[in-house]
């Protein structure tokens, strides 16, 4: 089923059109949740709010973005209202973020073998201890494939702050790739 004949059977209220849609966005969704709360109780009440919200507001969608942009954006906002409710984390300007925290002993058990799998294990780790908006910006482009205009629909940054985002989120991927492992630096960024 399209996104188009999807959306037109949630509005005739069709419930496994419902199933349907959770099914092709549950992990588009959770991945979202996941790196912006980074505590997996919270992501999982979160996924079940932003379908919720989705079910809820389906008649407000007018498909002039695509289906997963529009679900993408509710998950965003209901994760910020989340951070800003627990405090858990406070959203601020680029100019304030720290550095990521991230010694050799949260990852040495990785070192030790150094393979495909992982590195990747790595970069993720590495993106977790990120501030909240270069992990969201990482995640929704290089894990979930949208583009700079899609970014900017869901998070309704700039696209100019969500190109700066990507590109200081690589750094710090870079530097902490670097540092842990330094013997990567030669293979891992080759020209």
């Amino acid at each position: 089923m399209d996104d188009v004949a999807l959306v037109n059977a949630l509005k005739a209220g069709n419930t496994n059109a419902f199933r349907f849609l959770v099914d092709k966005y549950r992990n588009l969704v959770w991945h979202m949740v996941l790196r912006m709360t980074n505590r997996q109780e919270d992501a999982e009440d979160l996924c079940q709010e932003v379908f919720i919200r989705v079910f809820n507001q389906i008649g407000k969608f007018r498909g002039e973005s695509k289906l997963s942009t529009w679900i993408g954006s509710i998950a965003y906002n209901a994760c910020v209202d989340h951070v800003r409710k627990s405090k858990r984390e406070v959203l601020s300007d680029a100019s304030s973020l720290g550095p990521v925290n991230m010694a050799a002993s949260d990852v040495s058990p990785l070192l030790n073998n150094i393979d495909r799998n992982s590195m990747k294990k790595l970069v993720h780790q590495i993106i977790e201890k990120m501030p909240m908006q270069y992990r969201t910006v990482v995640t929704l482009f290089h894990l979930e494939e949208f583009s700079y205009k899609e970014i900017e629909e869901i998070t309704g940054m700039p696209e100019g702050t969500v190109k700066s985002y990507l590109s200081r989120g690589r750094e710090i991927i870079r530097q902490k790739m670097t540092e842990l492992v330094p013997d990567i630096q030669p293979v891992l960024f080759e020209a």
